[in-house]
């Protein structure tokens, strides 16, 4: 079980948003704070004063090879960030924005302190379902303040709310497979007063880790076969369950309030938090690198994990900086083949270069589903380049992907591509399903009928179908300024020309119209 691989992942989660660049208290994205993943007190939302009480999450699990007789069991982490007030006070006793002390800046500030919780839940017991009630304790610390001859000079006041929350889990069969369910309610029985006291009694950030004993998980995202059925039947509530740990663990379950895909991942490459995944690390460390002295100071004064993030890029080194930069992987390396030592060409066999080395690229975003995508150290493939190795779509004859020579051999306007037996071309009619891969803006196209206006190929042999919307009134502009709508073939059904409800615009027509929009 890679339980701490899983929680380099969970405490990602927990702290996505915590705090933006420029990490100040005093940037306006940093004054309408906290992250996904928040339980308000009940009847917060339906007055506008924070997010709901509860997230629901259910998964499917499975008998684990082993003796017929053992009990399966769960033990669920709960986990997530208590919000803590820090006020600073001056000489008087008097709350103040900020103080300083002998150089060193103190901010009034809501911090957060990690609260983890873990409860056992043995499976014969939940056909009934179980509650477990949770409490949270809260809390006054006082940190003096004092002068370099003791007098004192103020004091920071940390003050946290304690917060009541209750775990429920049950199962049920679904066929083959059982059902969990994991609800989870924070249950604070005094009223809200406001948006502040709102936040105060929140989980924030709150995440589940299901660690399986005697049972494995089964993948929602790409369930076999047969349980296809019983994962669509799966619903989820502002939590989202995933696989992780280690590629191919079935013991582990994140129910996060991000949407992931299995088996998510740190870049190695990344050299820590900087509470936003979204964003490339390198871009967000030059970010740091400009500030000035006094935007730094600021920011230290801020957060503790402001602090952080500031002295950590301060003190980076140029091969750290270089490392986010880009690193040599092969995209395309098979996850079951034992990986060969480099051997590099000699001086007259550069030419030979590009079939043994992978693209130098972006490190893009620090989140990654697919296998070895985090290894800091270069991969190579087995043989040569796969992507000369694994047919490409388009005869390209002996000429790589990396010679101009190829291009040659392309010719969107006429290639095509088979889809379900039928030939696919410029000027086909399409109608289009989205999959799974599709954002936003491809889901509003779902079952519309578009015009193929060419069929590509990139350096990886993958086969991108551009096309325009044949009932868009703009669609002819579209395709005068080329711009089109990108979709794989298996998101496409060929048409006939009597299948689509409105009729394939006749080339001729179509040049007319670019005439005229020309004019």
């Amino acid at each position: 079980m890679n339980l701490d691989l899983a929680r380099t992942v969970a405490d990602a989660v927990l702290y996505e948003g915590y705090l933006l660049y420029p990490y100040r208290a005093s940037s306006s994205k940093n004054q309408a704070r906290w992250q996904f993943g928040v339980l308000g007190p009940p009847g917060a939302a339906d007055v506008g004063f924070g997010e709901e009480s509860s997230m629901t999450m259910q998964c499917l699990f499975q008998a684990a090879a082993g003796p017929a007789d053992a009990v399966g069991q769960v033990v669920l982490h709960l986990r997530f960030l208590q919000l803590q007030r820090r006020q600073v006070h001056d000489p008087t006793g008097q709350p103040v924005e900020a103080l300083s002390v002998r150089g060193v800046s103190s901010t009034s500030w809501d911090e957060a302190v990690e609260q983890e919780v873990t409860v056992s839940l043995p499976l014969p017991d939940l056909s009934d379902g179980t509650s477990t009630p949770l409490t949270f304790d809260g809390g006054e610390e006082v940190e003096r303040l004092t002068a370099e001859d003791g007098t004192e000079i103020g004091k920071i006041v940390r003050r946290r709310c304690p917060l009541s929350a209750k775990v429920s889990a049950k199962t049920e069969p679904v066929g083959a497979y059982a059902r969990l369910e994991v609800r989870v309610d924070n249950v604070r029985s005094e009223p809200t007063l406001d948006k502040n006291d709102a936040i105060r009694n929140s989980m924030i950030g709150a995440h589940l880790l299901l660690a399986a004993h005697g049972v494995e998980f089964i993948s929602l995202l790409e369930p076999p076969d047969e349980a296809r059925e019983a994962a669509a039947a799966c619903s989820q509530h502002r939590c989202w369950p995933l696989l992780t740990g280690a590629p191919g663990d079935t013991d582990l379950v994140l129910g996060s309030p991000i949407i992931l895909y299995d088996y998510p991942e740190i870049a190695a490459e990344s050299a820590g938090a900087l509470f936003d995944a979204t964003e490339i690390d390198e871009i967000l460390t030059l970010r740091v690198m400009t500030m000035t002295d006094a935007e730094k100071a600021e920011a230290r004064a801020t957060d503790p994990r402001a602090r952080e993030i500031i002295d950590r890029c301060d003190e980076m080194s140029d091969e750290s900086l270089q490392l986010m930069h880009g690193i040599l992987r092969n995209p395309h390396a098979v996850a079951t083949s034992p990986l060969l030592e480099p051997e590099w060409p000699g001086a007259s066999d550069l030419s030979d270069l590009g079939d043994d080395l992978s693209d130098l690229g972006d490190m893009g975003p620090r989140w990654s589903a697919a296998a070895g995508v985090g290894d800091s150290e270069p991969q190579w493939p087995t043989a040569s380049d796969l992507r000369n190795v694994d047919p490409p779509s388009f005869d390209t004859g002996e000429a790589p992907w990396w010679d101009p020579a190829t291009d040659a051999a392309v010719n969107p306007d006429v290639d095509e591509v088979v889809i379900n037996g039928i030939s696919v071309s410029k000027g086909s009619l399409v109608r289009v399903h989205p999959n799974r891969r599709a954002d936003a803006q491809d889901l509003f196209f779902a079952d519309q009928v578009a015009r193929v206006t060419a069929v590509l190929s990139d350096v990886d042999g993958s086969v991108h179908i551009a096309l325009v919307l044949v009932d868009d009134p703009a669609s002819d502009m579209h395709e005068w300024y080329g711009r089109y709508f990108y979709y794989a073939p298996d998101e496409l059904e060929p048409l006939q020309p009597g299948d689509a409800a409105t009729p394939q615009p006749h080339e001729a027509e179509t040049q007319d119209h670019r005439e005229e929009s020309r004019s």
